[in-house]
């Protein structure tokens, strides 16, 4: 190789050791980040195309990938790339995490426990929380509720903002005849902002429950205001409370 030639090469590294390969590649990749964010997953995909054709090792492109196809619903194309992901970085816990949740996604709840398990057994992992999370809600999914309740109890220590496991722990208190514990975890996610059709429905179930008929006709205004055509609005109007 020539003189000239190995300076072009040099010039092709920045300072902090990417190449200009690699930096193309990721300025496509934070592109397509962005665009999934906004929901539009189709342009989201062929910006990981493109970052993968200028660099076919660029791991985060395939991790990517197998996000936005999970986020379309196809599951296998998802799992194909995020095991492409995992083959050539097998002990990133995020990558271990998001493959945990899809095979719970698949119902392969066995191997989705482990993988959350692997995730959490990595010292220098920093999305602990969301991983506790997943396994809870995953352990629910699987029939196994007696298990689920201690993972999402940890988990909801560290981050009892959280409306998805504030629900998931009300609803495990209310399946177990613990209306009044599940009045607790419920209350603070219908007042705060992320109330949803079904946080509204079981708040309302709970509150009849305990015979709090003032806060069942308060959530049940709330139901019909904010999603009038809903299923969960429908039941209350039937009366449906056991459905």
């Amino acid at each position: 190789m020539n003189t000239s030639a190995v300076e072009a090469e040099k010039d092709t590294v920045s300072a902090d050791g990417e190449t200009d390969v690699r930096r193309r590649a990721r300025i496509r990749l934070e592109l397509a980040a962005s665009y999934l964010q906004r929901g539009q997953t189709s342009v989201a995909l062929e910006e990981t195309r493109q970052a993968l054709t200028t660099d076919p090792r660029f791991t985060d492109a395939y991790h990517l990938r197998g996000l936005i196809y999970m986020q379309m619903g196809d599951l296998n194309l998802a799992e194909e790339n995020l095991q492409k992901a995992q083959g050539m970085r097998p002990n990133d816990p995020d990558i271990m995490h998001n493959m945990g949740w899809l095979q719970c996604q698949k119902q392969q709840y066995a191997q989705a426990d482990e993988l959350f398990d692997r995730a959490l057994s990595i010292p220098t992992y920093m999305d602990r929380n969301k991983t506790l999370m997943s396994k809870g809600v995953c352990l629910v999914r699987s029939g196994k509720p007696d298990e689920a309740e201690p993972v999402l109890q940890k988990a909801y220590e560290f981050d009892a903002a959280n409306p998805i496991l504030g629900y998931e722990l009300a609803q495990l208190k209310f399946q177990k005849g613990d209306a009044k514990h599940a009045q607790f975890y419920i209350r603070r996610v219908n007042n705060g902002n992320f109330a949803t059709a079904d946080s509204l429905w079981l708040g309302i179930k709970v509150e009849r429950a305990l015979g709090d008929q003032p806060a069942v006709r308060q959530l049940a205004g709330q139901l019909h205001k904010r999603f009038p055509d809903s299923r969960q609005a429908l039941a209350y109007e039937r009366g449906a409370f056991n459905e």
